[in-house]
């Protein structure tokens, strides 16, 4: 990131590029967390996606609908709509057709589902902590401030 901020400041010695630098540096982070994730995943049979929408489902012990899903997800509808098939047919969601309006339907997990997002969870808590290992508790905390308070005014999930 410093090498591209050198060479863009360079280019345009008049221009502040430390928005640039941090909003880069949170994209690499991000990247290498997915890629950690999808690493430990691949023995699984869960991609990370599909583990977003069990993960989305555990904390929603009522179930949630597709709709949910795709924005709690940030997918688009047809790609929830291909991870729920899959996971269902994997035994680890239910989809149930709601009474009111049977166009609509109840996404739930099933024990299977619960049992293998609980192991998950873990293993992604554990690749969360580990690239946060450089930082202190008090700078984790500080850390996860700041980037509520960029998120809170643009994120609307």
């Amino acid at each position: 990131m410093a090498r591209f901020r050198d060479h863009w400041s360079h280019l345009h010695p008049d221009q502040d590029l430390t928005g640039m630098e941090a909003i880069g540096r949170v994209r690499r982070l991000a990247a290498l967390a997915n890629n950690r994730t999808d690493d430990a995943l691949t023995d699984t049979g869960v991609s990370r996606p599909e583990f977003e929408i069990l993960a989305a489902l555990r904390r929603s012990p009522d179930g949630l609908r597709p709709r949910h899903l795709t924005r709690e997800t940030i997918s688009s509808g047809a790609a929830t709509t291909k991870r729920l098939a899959r996971l269902e047919e994997a035994g680890l969601l239910t989809r149930t057709r709601i009474e009111r309006d049977r166009r609509e339907t109840l996404v739930r997990l099933t024990p299977e589902g619960e049992t293998l997002t609980d192991t998950l969870f873990l293993l992604q808590l554990g690749i969360d902590t580990d690239l946060l290992t450089p930082l202190t508790q008090d700078e984790r905390t500080q850390l996860a401030t700041l980037l509520t308070r960029l998120l809170t005014p643009i994120d609307r999930t």
